[in-house]
């Protein structure tokens, strides 16, 4: 009888020691002993950070054991990055593991500018897509949800409704007005992406088909995102000559239509205007004394990112790419796209005068013959043997011919001394404008900007580290819980009890980037650990099987 009452209990005694079972570890994991920098811009702390399933726990000094302990002495324990322009949408689908972001410390990317996933409708086919060898069609947002789902991902992944895709998706080519029939469906596709979860309405308008709309355009279909809870996500229309008018249509959105605004990667890419930054700064500060949420994000680096095609007049774009070449072609033409190249017009930004016309800024990252060379070396190279009134904008256009209309290029446009003054602004954060390229195998394409391997570590190394531009706790902010605020992303982006367990837990004294313009192919070193959902994906620096992303769809706030 005292046996069987014994083991009722758990309990069984035998020569005078009480034995009892193991008590289950309380955690599925325990962050121990790290410099915790919970996001939201607060002073660091020594302590521990304890996760149950995809949630954190507890944050503090954590008594409880977890089934697995992470000795974080020595690291700083921050949110995982919250990369708010990413353009990685459909990398993710050929390689789940994002390996160019999550050795970065990226747990979220925030994709869309103004081409976005969805919606393919109208006058657009459906996209189609390989993923682990079966063809899937994505028509809509909320299909490329579901196809990032089941595919699995080591990322999370939100995106915009971009502003080009659905103007495409109604108009085509055309250069017309739409007529207002034309701009209700532009409506009503950017209100059912947004029902899919879309962030928010982003734009590009630098180029067609996104710079065809008018400020009045960009309002009405702004509004339906603001119905629905969004944000108006932009990259502005000049970043050289018209920046002042661009931010000012900017903020003209946001305060006619409510919705918050966020300026992608803000700078002055012009070397007319170099040094003009705190006058862009004021246009912003003026807006937000009088009430208009605006705010703004950067890259922490002075070349960007576009096309050779960019250099190209809008009016030669006119009916889409296979139009553009048969103007490329055309004699006659390129006596007139000469001239307007050369020529400062208030109209369009014009990427070659923006250099100063110089073309060894310009060096090719597409993924062709010519990756890693910068324009005047191309130039030379392909004006041997040619007659003495080919030049060096024919070589141009039989360049982009060559390549069927696209070359993506970096241009070393804009200045240490702007970007550094933007950087700090307190409403300014960071995303990248990469994608999740690797350094080898089947992501490792052209010669891409550094920033697709570099950009957080590049934040902490350089700006806080070395140069002491931001504090440890101001970068880390502008790096998570800013960007999760900008989008809606309500549970993300700080280390506190309830929220999701994205973690990035890295080396201070260590960690910098390693990508440069010339040999870009390199990953960032200091990167530790990176947990998302609770699963942990990136070990001791190395990738791991775990694919914990998911699909981040914003709440609409009106009923489907």
């Amino acid at each position: 009888m005292f046996l069987l009452r014994s083991l009722w209990f758990g309990v069984l005694v035998s020569g005078g020691a009480t034995l009892a079972p193991a008590a289950e570890p309380e955690f599925d994991l325990v962050i121990r002993g790290g410099r915790v920098v919970d996001g939201s811009g607060n002073p660091w702390f020594q302590g521990d950070v304890a996760i149950r399933g995809d949630r954190i726990a507890a944050i503090g000094s954590v008594a409880g054991a977890g089934r697995r302990e992470i000795n974080a002495t020595g690291l700083v324990v921050s949110p995982g990055f919250v990369d708010i322009h990413s353009h990685s949408d459909w990398l993710l689908l050929e390689d789940g593991g994002a390996p160019g972001k999550i050795r970065q410390g990226v747990t979220t990317e925030i994709l869309g500018e103004s081409i976005s996933a969805g919606p393919f409708q109208d006058q657009m086919p459906a996209h189609r897509q390989t993923v682990q060898g079966r063809t899937v069609e994505i028509r809509a947002l909320r299909d490329y949800f579901a196809a990032i789902e089941k595919a699995g991902v080591a990322v999370n992944v939100g995106s915009y409704v971009g502003q080009g895709q659905v103007w495409e998706c109604v108009m085509g080519g055309s250069f017309d007005r739409p007529t207002p029939a034309q701009i209700d469906r532009m409506k009503e596709l950017v209100g059912e992406a947004m029902r899919d979860g879309a962030l928010g309405l982003s734009t590009a308008l630098l180029m067609p088909p996104s710079s065809l709309a008018t400020t009045a355009d960009l309002v009405a279909l702004a509004r339906v995102a603001a119905a629905h809870g969004g944000i108006y996500s932009s990259h502005i229309r000049d970043e050289g000559f018209g920046v002042f008018d661009s931010i000012k249509e900017a903020i003209a959105v946001g305060e006619q239509t409510g919705l918050p605004v966020d300026i992608i990667h803000v700078k002055i890419a012009d070397e007319k205007y170099w040094g003009k930054m705190s006058e862009v700064l004021a246009l912003i500060e003026e807006a937000r004394r009088r009430g208009v949420n605006v705010q703004a994000n950067v890259y922490p680096y002075t070349r960007g990112n576009n096309d050779l095609r960019s250099i190209i007049p809008p009016w030669a774009h006119e009916g889409g790419n296979a139009k553009l070449l048969e103007r490329l072609r055309d004699p006659q033409l390129r006596l007139r796209l000469k001239q307007d190249i050369q020529t400062v017009r208030p109209d369009w930004y014009n990427h070659y005068t923006a250099v100063g016309g110089d073309w060894s800024r310009m060096q090719i990252s597409a993924n062709n013959t010519y990756k890693g060379m910068t324009m005047d070396k191309v130039i030379a190279a392909k004006r041997r043997d040619k007659p003495a009134g080919y030049d060096a904008f024919d070589v141009l256009f039989d360049l982009l011919l060559e390549q069927n209309g696209f070359v993506g290029t970096v241009y070393a446009h804009h200045t240490e001394a702007d970007m550094n003054l933007a950087m700090v602004q307190p409403w300014t954060s960071i995303g990248s404008d990469g994608s999740a390229f690797a350094t080898e195998g089947l992501l490792r394409r052209g010669n891409p900007h550094p920033r697709n391997f570099g950009t957080f570590p590049r934040i902490l190394g350089v700006y806080v580290r070395e140069r002491g531009v931001l504090r440890l706790e101001d970068a880390i902010r502008k790096m998570t819980s800013l960007n999760a605020a900008k989008v809606g992303l309500q549970d993300r982006g700080t280390l506190r009890t309830g929220a999701f367990a994205d973690v990035t837990i890295f080396n201070a004294e260590r960690i910098i980037d390693r990508s440069t313009y010339e040999d870009p192919f390199h990953y960032p070193e200091g990167i530790e650990y990176v947990i998302v959902n609770g699963q942990v994906s990136l070990e001791k620096g190395v990738p791991t099987p775990a694919r914990g992303g998911r699909a981040l769809r914003h709440a609409s706030r009106m009923a489907p």
